[in-house]
């Protein structure tokens, strides 16, 4: 059912929030599940069973960083889906903002080290495991 992948989407994406607020490679982690979240509190109130299965994360170094992070993803693929079956990955400077240098991008509210990962159904530990791969290769 609906509510059920939903759920799924929920879990896997507060596992693996909660994996890379840890990590020492992740710059900052945005995720409404998260304590540290500024939403953490509405999301507790209005989203009981889960906040949502997208999280935005940067990587340390910046966009060449976030590059090699994204280069180095076998299980999720780059694509601007969200909510799919599959997780989806996304690093918006090499990608939907390209043609803009890290100071546009700034303004535009764009940070060059954000990837945003829309979590999908598969195995939250195989998710987790990709992620912890491709950091090792930063």
């Amino acid at each position: 059912s609906l509510h059920v992948r939903m759920q799924r989407h929920c879990e896997n994406a507060q596992a693996v929030a909660e994996y890379l607020e840890k990590h020492p490679k992740v710059a900052w982690v945005n995720y409404a599940g998260l304590p540290g979240n500024k939403y953490y509190e509405r999301a507790r109130k209005y989203l009981p069973n889960g906040s949502c299965g997208v999280v935005s994360f940067g990587v340390k170094g910046g966009r060449s960083a976030a590059e090699t992070f994204m280069a180095g993803l076998k299980l999720a693929s780059i694509a601007t889906h969200v909510a799919d079956a599959k997780t989806c990955v996304l690093h918006p400077a090499s990608s939907t903002h390209r043609q803009m240098n890290d100071e546009q991008l700034i303004a535009a509210g764009v940070q060059p080290d954000l990837v945003r990962m829309s979590c999908g159904l598969e195995d939250k530990n195989d998710l987790i495991h990709d992620i912890a791969q491709a950091l090792d290769q930063i």
